[in-house]
């Protein structure tokens, strides 16, 4: 068994681990076990610092979860927007392909909450190759972000298949990847997974950090390896109540991952899904942290604040309002709150 198979093994899955290693009550983790699973492997555990902090938050389970009234179990319309089973096509040109069920940490604010980890979402090679076959007769899908579940939790020999499978569809210019495995399960990224997925460039990953105490040296040692890899690697960051949603916080983790070689991509708001409300932030509370960072950090480092809408709406970019009159002249503040104008050309 490999290093990070091993360490995978290992992790607390029941509710009486929990009070063993941190002396807590199991009485109400074990009731929102029974319908969200709960997963966190020793390396992510030896990050909690102490029960409530930020990444305990992300990982162990609240009764927070049963309460919730307001969300909904399919915020995405993922199921009526899936053509065959584990498919996603919800733009015109690109689709969503679930390979996994699994993941190194269950994220209690999953927007799959209601399946990942569970017999609801039944993956096989049977319901791969139907979605291979999907994607072959679809021509005008030309990006697959291929996620789950965590995809590079397979082992090397099942991720070839499928990034081999997608790269021999000429119309499929482009492959992502969207895993949460170099923040949560570092030692996965072997030097031989990123020769794997060197094979088949243009591949993008999207990885996924939420609070800087997860940037440490063993997730640097992998996006170092993907990244010298010729693997661009972007961070979907989450807006988390109690979690992230500071100012400084959001911008020590912006400039962290810019250390590691990882762009920040999206900030992005809390999805609605059943058992997260108590994560999510008012609206204004991302414009406000935007607003924070365009201008006063390096633009690099500034990632899209989007809401994903409900229903598969679809991403919807949220921005401060700079613009005070647009007429022949455009008439806008300034990152600093100073008027500027930009005289408008007559079309």
């Amino acid at each position: 068994m490999k290093h990070w198979q091993t360490v995978l093994k290992k992790s607390i899955t029941e509710p009486e681990h929990l009070f063993a290693h941190f002396g807590i009550s199991p009485e109400d983790a074990e009731r929102v076990t029974n319908i969200y699973p709960m997963r966190i492997n020793p390396y992510y555990l030896s990050l909690i610092k102490h029960p409530g902090d930020a990444l305990w938050r992300q990982a162990v389970p609240d009764a927070l979860e049963l309460d919730d009234t307001v969300c909904m179990k399919d915020p995405l319309n993922e199921e009526n927007l899936s053509p065959v089973p584990n498919l996603v096509h919800k733009y015109p040109d690109r689709a969503l392909f679930l390979v996994h069920n699994q993941c190194a940490v269950y994220c209690r604010f999953c927007t799959r909450k209601r399946k990942i980890g569970t017999k609801e979402m039944h993956i096989s090679i049977k319901t791969i190759n139907s979605g291979l076959n999907y994607l072959r007769q679809t021509t005008a899908i030309k990006d697959v972000l291929v996620s789950g579940g965590d995809p590079l939790l397979l082992d090397d020999n099942r991720l070839d298949y499928i990034l081999s499978s997608l790269r021999a569809i000429k119309h499929v210019e482009i492959i992502r990847i969207g895993s949460r495995v170099p923040c949560t399960l570092p030692m996965r990224v072997t030097k031989k997974l990123a020769a794997t997925i060197k094979r088949y460039h243009p591949v993008y990953i999207n990885t996924h950090f939420n609070h800087p105490d997860e940037i440490t040296p063993e997730a640097a040692t992998a996006c170092s390896r993907l990244a010298d890899a010729g693997i661009p690697l972007g961070s979907q960051t989450v807006l988390l109540k109690g979690i992230n949603d500071e100012t400084e916080i959001i911008k020590q983790l912006m400039y962290k991952l810019l250390r590691i070689r990882v762009k920040p991509y999206y900030l992005f708001q809390t999805d609605m899904t059943q058992g997260t409300n108590h994560f999510r932030t008012p609206i204004e509370k991302g414009i406000e942290i935007m607003q924070s960072l365009i201008g006063h950090i390096s633009g690099m480092a500034v990632p899209t604040f989007a809401v994903d809408a409900p229903g598969g709406g679809g991403k919807i970019p949220l921005l401060p309002n700079y613009v005070e009159q647009l007429g022949s002249q455009l008439v806008f503040q300034n990152y600093c709150g100073l008027i500027c104008t930009y005289d408008n050309p007559c079309d």
